[in-house]
């Protein structure tokens, strides 16, 4: 299958990824976008924590994304290494941590990982008090801490621009200001393909058809979730960067909380990004007080250090989700399209790549291997 001349429409996480995967088994590649150029910031891949967790996201998500979350850290452990720019990348877990008035929605959180949780993933562990400050000693203030050993974290901005920066080497085509406004088996508008990729999100929206209705084929749709149906929506999200000189965070940090979904990763440069609304609006203006303050305030009570740090950077996007919250994957001769990412982009994208390309006919998972 090696030589095949292979399109993408979208240059997000998936796109780059899709293109960079596929250069290195020798296809010639074409990917298009909207974008002017590959650091332009419009993909929902810029604006994310990197927060890799399986087990921490079981609340909002089921079994198979946990299992995809896993996988993708063992892909993003192979991929990081064949970067031609450095990317920080670290497995040293989790933590969950949580108030004492909020003890009672953290355990109903435990409860549903503990239901959730695919068999080989490890629980989260209870930590003491001194178990927690040996390990993060600028936490203070939560009455109960675990530790979710399998998690991990990666820096989405250094990694959304190495991928580019690698397909480029390879010889990918990047058509940089043309936005796909056609996608068909083997076309991207007048362009031909071998085949083609649609990974363009929110921009897919006006082509999404209704699952296999008058295209004379039978999607193959990975996962449970309802296909592809015009119903793909975007939810807000914001996160701001704090510059905090000489506070040390050596791994995320979930703060389990029974109205907000609030965490902290830590980036080099001592910055620890803050995050994340989910607001079920399309409005791209930019990140509301309400937000600013309810994360500032959460963040603080659990890392009160951060009262000295310098808001430095803040950003809003829209996640593509389907109805369900889970991604889908369609499969037909010359096709394949992959959306409905939700919050999950950095934790599933390699996996969904890898069962994609599978379903394609165009790889079995060597990622390391074929190196």
């Amino acid at each position: 299958m090696a030589g095949l001349n292979l399109g993408i429409a979208g240059a997000g996480l998936l796109g780059r990824l899709l293109a960079w995967r596929l250069a290195r088994e020798g296809h010639r590649v074409t990917v298009f976008d909207p974008a002017p150029h590959a650091g332009a910031r419009g993909a929902a891949g810029w604006t994310a924590a990197g927060m890799l967790s399986p087990v921490a996201e079981l609340e909002c998500a089921n079994a198979q994304t946990a299992q995809r979350g896993l996988r993708s850290i063992e892909l993003w452990s192979q991929v990081v290494p064949c970067l031609p720019q450095p990317v920080d990348f670290r497995r040293a877990g989790s933590l969950l941590v949580a108030h004492r008035s909020d003890l009672g929605a953290a355990q109903r959180v435990l409860d549903v990982f503990s239901a959730q949780s695919p068999a080989d993933t490890a629980p989260p562990r209870r930590l003491s008090t001194q178990q927690l400050h040996e390990l993060e000693p600028a936490v203070l203030g939560p009455a109960a801490a675990w530790l979710l050993p399998q998690e991990a974290q990666i820096h989405t901005v250094q990694a959304m621009d190495a991928l580019a920066d690698a397909a480029a080497q390879l010889g990918v085509a990047w058509r940089w200001g043309e936005a796909v406004r056609r996608v068909e088996p083997h076309r991207l508008d007048d362009h031909t393909f071998d085949r083609v990729f649609d990974v363009r999100g929110l921009g897919a929206r006006p082509e999404l058809p209704l699952r296999g209705e008058g295209h004379g084929f039978t999607p193959q749709l990975r996962g449970e979730g309802h296909g592809f149906t015009p119903q793909l929506r975007g939810v807000r999200g914001e996160i701001l960067w704090v510059h905090a000189p000489g506070l040390v965070l050596r791994r995320p940090l979930r703060l389990l909380h029974p109205r907000l979904r609030v965490y902290l990763v830590p980036r080099p440069g001592d910055i620890v990004v803050v995050g994340a609304s989910e607001i079920e609006s399309e409005d791209r203006s930019p990140i509301s007080v309400r937000t600013l303050l309810n994360l500032l305030s959460a963040a603080h009570s659990v890392l009160p250090e951060l009262a000295e740090g310098r808001v430095v950077h803040t950003e809003v996007n829209l996640r593509p989700a389907l109805p369900d919250n889970l991604p889908a994957i369609e499969t037909q001769a010359g096709l394949t399209r992959i959306n409905g990412l939700f919050r999950h982009g950095w934790l599933l994208a390699p996996a969904l790549v890898e069962e994609a390309l599978h379903d394609a006919g165009l790889g079995a998972g060597l990622w390391k291997e074929s190196a």
